[in-house]
């Protein structure tokens, strides 16, 4: 069974779980339980740039689609992209890279303009809201290589803010186990199927996405006001 069809199956199962949790009360409350933590900003970031522009950035952590929603929803972001990095171009189609044989990590490419969030911000909300950090090749239920946590940098600049934001974290001890997002060079990147694209936004009431995807949001907007964006 492909992990789209396994996702679609949790999703069905969840469906009864969820029913309970909305004729007890706010359904958002009961799944946004899970703990996250509010990070320090970034002792070494690149300045915010003194006019508007556009710059990349390349993460991968878990599953693209609630990754997409979160950036989809923070400030100075121009757009966010699903898709695959890691492996070559003709192995980026979702059923093979599903096998977690092809290298590639389901990804989001961000495209943001520097005079309005820094890329260690973007860190900021991809290490604490969007994902976990400290999970070994998966996200929750998502497990494989291909839901690896990493970086992946563009440049010079990206990987000493991105190497340097790491090592102040785990120096802090703010997370209970170690992080183990890996910092690697972009080699390319591989936008996925178009079904994937804003697949949390076009799909709120997936159980799926209520579960694990919508509380990032919440949590985003909770814990970075400054940078969240409703729309």
């Amino acid at each position: 069974m492909s992990k789209l069809l396994l996702r679609f199956a949790f999703a069905a199962l969840m469906v009864a779980v969820l029913v309970g949790v909305v004729m007890h009360g706010s359904r958002g409350s009961v799944v946004a339980s899970e703990k996250v933590t509010a990070l320090p900003k970034p002792a070494v970031d690149e300045p915010l740039a003194s006019a508007p522009g556009q710059e990349t950035a390349v993460v991968a952590g878990g599953c693209f689609w609630g990754i997409q929603a979160v950036f989809q929803h923070v400030k100075g972001v121009v757009s966010a992209t699903s898709g695959y990095s890691g492996g070559s171009a003709k192995t980026a189609e979702y059923e093979i890279v599903s096998t977690g044989t092809t290298n590639h990590a389901e990804s989001v490419k961000i495209v943001y303009d520097p005079s309005k969030i820094t890329y260690g911000q973007l860190l900021q909300v991809f290490l604490s809201v969007a994902h976990d950090p400290t999970q070994l090749n998966r996200q929750y239920p998502d497990e494989g290589t291909q839901y690896r946590s990493v970086i992946f940098y563009g440049n010079d600049e990206q990987k000493k803010v991105a190497d340097d934001y790491i090592a102040q974290l785990d120096q802090a001890k703010v997370f209970s186990h170690k992080i183990v997002t890996q910092v690697v060079p972009l080699k390319g990147f591989y936008p996925a199927e178009g079904y994937h694209q804003n697949y949390a936004t076009l799909h709120p009431d997936n159980p799926y996405i209520a579960r694990f995807d919508l509380p990032k949001v919440a949590n985003l907007q909770q814990m970075y006001p400054q940078l969240y964006r409703n729309q």
